[in-house]
């Protein structure tokens, strides 16, 4: 019977993160025990990389800081005592250790027994023997087997645990929710280089699948290495070049409509803007790398460029305006990546990434719209990374400096004229007909940043110590407001209706064509226009030590630390203690199984935004001044508050009613209106914190088993507990008193806006206060500060199963994950319901889910045929429930208001918690049915010459048509989770999961 030798080239893939290292365990196979003085290399031929090292005492050699590319083997040429030995592929990620067991067999067993000896070596799934580190990892062939909508690789990621998909505050906001977080609060990185939009948060740089080796999310118990983040980190390895040339051509179409199931929803393009009638998609691309110089210096670029067509409605019957208006999305991704080796000790990288996004607000609406094309505006999200790293490698050291410049530009609304004011034309009973010019806003964002990092790792016996320090510097500048050149509100009288539409102007009419006469019924216009902004920097440390106690027992122990200059807010002193320790530990229980766990401190960095919106909606008048004053001597601010620093001259406009008489375009400009900005009133303001802003942070536990099944089979099971501390949300420093809202709530016992207003610290009367003894109107009836003061607490228990293919032709991987979230804010912008009153409002957060459930399985039937089914089943995310205004029952009155204490905040659409709820009910207190959705991808190769191929592919989303009201990215205003009524009431749908749809592509591969 022949001996099978299994585990031969037993590849153990661990997930600590460092500089990129491969560890060699050389073993004697007989014995099990570590064998020194035994030489082995390191080769990949494609790059022309060969190093040899001899086994310490511990039977252990490290190649350390090696190229980030595909296609290792680790060689041994035989000796007297041990028969050659040549392991299989090995493939690295950036900032990975990888840990390989090289197992010898005595040369007497292989010459006297050939026949009976079969060297087998199958990797893939293998489990985690180093750290407590809990990541996930696609490599480039798993997403390219997965089904992925337009090649965004974000949509692969909530295939993996502890990840689902988001629902976000606004459109753009990202897809990917890590622990039932905002996915705002994540850290992007690209080669572990940062990759972040650092106003809100997401990616800079959206990464297509063609220059992606890998994707590896790291959730919890990351090491020091990593920061800036108390949620996750998502990490893209890019491609290169090697000594071949190689490359791909590709075409990828959403035929849309003609090919789709239909559906009454609109649904969500690859920007998370809505889109339905008429929507299709086109993308091209190439991506090619080779030699530029053989055995030194390597390329790789990346181009693809996707067009997105889609059809809005424009109708207003009254100008006799019934049209379809075309508009196009464009996003082009350029990517470049120069790979040179000086020599065997020292490598350089030059990465380049270009992104051009713009989406067009073409006018119209989805179901119909009077915004015209002259009032049509575009989106552009555009940026620009470029990495310089470089690797220094000692015989017991290796050092990486790495600098990069990145520049992102996100004009939100940038007009066809920007000249131009804004018109709402209205009809004589004041029903808007038409929205021409300019948009009524400004925000245009611009970032330039900076960042370095320096890294050492140093191999001591045992000990392996990794330091590091960077910094990351974004200057950011923004033009916000409202419109410079004036918003006019103009109502016709119905001779002027009947002579504008007897013109049959079309879809053409303009701002000239208005008749001079018409009267304004309101005006507005930016009295400071001008950009403003700061500069943010972030200092980091780290130290870790990588301690390997025992064969069995692996421990890891570290502290980082950061400071973030932007904690300061209105105070001199910022957030200096954010000392973060990290530790954990893997405990072999034998060869096929292992125990980890651990526990981190994990810091966020601060959004820019709450910094920004604290400048831009304040003010620095006189009256506001007193109002910050009144505070302090009411003991709601600090008494050593200081009024200059917390207040700042933000944008703010002039409005003018029709009883001012303003003649159509001959409203004052704003540069004539300056002496008005001192008594203008406010509904609400903003002021720096006095108290500066803390971080925010999280204690994370964790505690895992591990079991190798077989070559090709792992299980692994990890419960995690997350506690979020100082989190961002808001307060009002002029909050109305509070006002329960019961179960028995009726309409009757509605307080009035004027009876919240008198109940506030400074009551606020006409449009203005009294403070001592002096009537002032320059002051806002809501002083907002951002504060760091929520918590939060994520538990999950998470099931795995990976059955990798190996020699077979199936393979699968199992997921069930069971989890809880909960919070008492969302984010920067959340405010508790009833006055500050934030006990009340800790509750599932709006990306909770309580079932989670992951199949994927991949079938290779014939040479050149893959086929992927996607399974992904998750329980109802929470519902808000908000008061009712349309139903009456004999249970609830009907409410004819969504403010039921008055406070000015019952914004039912908007989900930051500024909505009251509905009588008896907490916030998220119902949820929405469970989700279910199958995609599905079919694609076959076949070979046209040696070295090119093609390929053709269909996907198939959501193979049975389900109509899920729950469980997909989403924009909250435009959710399911905003539901009248109380819990048990019943779900309006006014949105849904996209319907059955194809994607189709083509690819010439060589």
């Amino acid at each position: 019977m022949k001996k099978f030798l299994g585990i031969a080239c037993m590849l153990c893939f661990t997930v600590l993160y460092a500089q990129e290292d491969v560890v060699v365990s050389v073993i004697d196979f007989n014995t099990n025990r570590p064998l020194t003085n035994i030489t082995v290399s390191l080769v990949n031929t494609n790059m022309a990389y060969e190093v040899h090292k001899t086994t310490n005492t511990s039977g252990t050699v490290f190649f350390n800081s090696i190229p980030v590319v595909n296609g290792y083997q680790v060689v041994f040429d035989g000796n007297d005592m041990y028969a050659p030995q040549v392991s299989e592929g090995l493939d690295v990620r950036s900032n990975q250790e990888l840990s390989v067991q090289l197992f010898l067999v005595p040369a007497a067993s292989v010459t006297e027994n050939l026949d009976e000896i079969v060297i087998s070596s199958v990797s893939g799934a293998r489990i985690n023997t180093k750290s407590a580190e809990v990541s996930f990892e696609l490599k480039e062939a798993e997403l390219k087997a997965l089904p992925v909508e337009g090649r965004d690789i974000t949509r692969a990621l909530f295939r993996l645990p502890n990840v689902s998909q988001a629902t976000g505050f606004f459109p753009e906001s990202p897809n990917v929710s890590i622990n039932g977080g905002n996915g705002l609060y994540t850290s992007y990185l690209i080669d572990g280089l940062d990759n972040n939009e650092r106003f809100l948060g997401g990616q800079k740089f959206a990464i297509p699948v063609g220059f992606t080796k890998d994707i590896t999310v790291l959730t919890n118990n990351y090491s020091a290495e990593f920061g800036l983040s108390n949620n996750g980190v998502i990490n893209v390895t890019t491609k290169s070049g090697g000594n071949t040339i190689e490359g791909e051509v590709f075409f990828v179409t959403r035929p849309g409509a003609v090919i789709d199931a239909s559906s009454a929803f609109a649904q969500r393009d690859l920007s998370g803007n809505q889109v339905q009638d008429g929507f299709q998609r086109y993308q091209q691309g190439f991506a090619i790398g080779g030699p530029i110089v053989k055995d030194k210096t390597f390329f790789f670029v990346n181009a693809e460029y996707t067009r997105d067509l889609k059809d809005n409605l424009l109708n207003s019957e009254q100008l006799n305006v019934n049209e379809t208006v075309r508009g196009n999305n464009n996003f082009t991704y350029l990517s470049a990546k120069i790979d040179q080796n000086w020599s065997k000790r020292f490598r350089s990288s030059l990465r380049a990434n270009i992104g051009l996004v713009t989406i067009e607000r073409q006018g119209g609406g989805l179901e119909g719209g009077v915004l015209f094309p002259s009032a049509g505006n575009f989106q552009d999200r555009n940026s620009l990374n470029l990495a310089f790293k470089n690797d220094f490698i000692g015989d017991t050291y290796s050092l990486q400096s790495n600098v990069q410049y990145s520049r992102f530009r996100w004009d939100y609304s940038r007009p066809i004229d920007s000249d131009s004011p804004r018109v709402t034309l209205l009809d004589p009973a004041s029903s808007a007909i038409a929205i021409i010019g300019r948009p009524g806003f400004d925000f245009d964002e611009l970032e330039n940043t900076f960042q370095f990092q320096q890294k050492g790792k140093f191999y001591m016996g045992p000990h392996t110590l990794k330091a590091g320090l960077g910094l990351i510097s974004g200057k950011h500048r923004l033009t916000g407001g409202g419109n410079p050149n004036g918003n006019y509100t103009v109502r016709l009288t119905q001779d002027q209706l009947n002579d504008l539409s007897n013109a049959n102007l079309g879809s053409n009419i303009s701002i000239t064509d208005i008749p001079s006469d018409a009267t304004v019924t309101s005006y507005d216009v930016e009295l400071r226009p001008q950009s403003f902004g700061a500069t943010q920097n972030i200092y980091s440390l780290y130290l870790e030590d990588e301690w390997s106690a025992t064969d069995k027992l692996k421990i890891i122990y570290g502290l980082r630390y950061d400071y973030d200059n932007l904690s300061k807010g209105g105070n001199t002193k910022g957030d200096v203690n954010n000392i973060a320790p990290r530790f954990n530990f893997n405990y072999k229980l034998g060869d096929h199984a292992s125990i980890r766990g651990g526990y981190g401190v994990f810091y966020d960095k601060i959004n820019y935004a709450l910094y920004s919106d604290a400048l831009q909606q304040n003010t620095d008048g006189a009256d506001y001044k007193l109002q910050i004053q009144e505070f302090i001597d009411l003991g709601i601010l600090p008494s050593d508050t200081n009024i200059d620093r917390v207040t700042f001259q933000g944008n703010l406009s002039a409005s003018f009613v029709e009883d001012d008489n303003i003649t159509y375009l001959n409203g004052p400009s704003g540069e004539s209106l300056q002496d008005q900005r001192e008594s203008v009133f406010s509904n609400e303001r903003r002021i720096l914190n006095p108290n500066g802003y803390k971080n925010p942070y999280t204690h994370q536990f964790s505690l895992g088993y591990q079991l190798q099944i077989n070559q090709s089979s792992l299980f692994y099971v990890d419960l995690v507990h997350n506690e979020g501390r100082d989190l961002f949300r808001l307060r009002n420093l002029n909050a109305a008193a509070e006002f329960p809202i019961a179960e028995d709530f009726t309409q009757n016992d509605v307080r009035t806006a004027a009876e919240a207003d008198l109940s506030r610290p400074i009551p606020i009367d006409n449009s203005g206060a009294t403070i001592n003894g002096h009537r002032v109107t320059g002051i806002a009836r809501s002083v907002i500060i951002t504060e760091s003061e929520g918590r939060s607490r994520y538990t999950a228990l998470s099931f795995n199963y990976q059955q990798d293919r190996g020699d077979g032709i199936f393979g699968y991987r199992l997921n069930y994950t069971l989890s809880s979230s909960k919070n008492d804010t969302e984010g920067i912008n959340f405010r508790a319901m009833d006055a500050n009153n934030y006990d009340q409002e800790f509750g599932p957060s709006i990306n909770d889910r309580t079932h989670l459930i992951n199949a994927i399985g991949n079938l290779y039937p014939a040479k050149g045929l893959a086929i992927t089914l996607a399974g992904l089943l998750q329980s109802g995310q929470p519902i808000n429930r908000i008061p009712n205004t349309s139903i009456v029952s004999s249970e609830f009155e009907q409410f004819l208001t969504r403010d039921l204490n008055g406070d000015g905040t019952g914004f039912g659409e908007n989900y930051s918690g500024n909505s009251d709820r509905s009588p008896g009910e907490s916030r998220n207190s119902d949820r929405l049915p469970w989700s279910y959705t199958f995609d599905f991808a079919i694609q076959y190769q076949f070979k046209l010459t040696e070295g090119h191929h093609i390929e053709l592919r269909a996907d198939v989303f959501n193979v049975f048509n389900t109509v899920n009201l729950s469980g997909f990215s989403n924009n909250a205003t435009q959710s399911n989770q905003i539901q009248e009524g109380p819990a048990g009431s019943g779900i309006v749908a006014r949105n849904a999961a996209p319907p059955r749809q194809f994607q189709f592509g083509a690819r010439y591969l060589f």
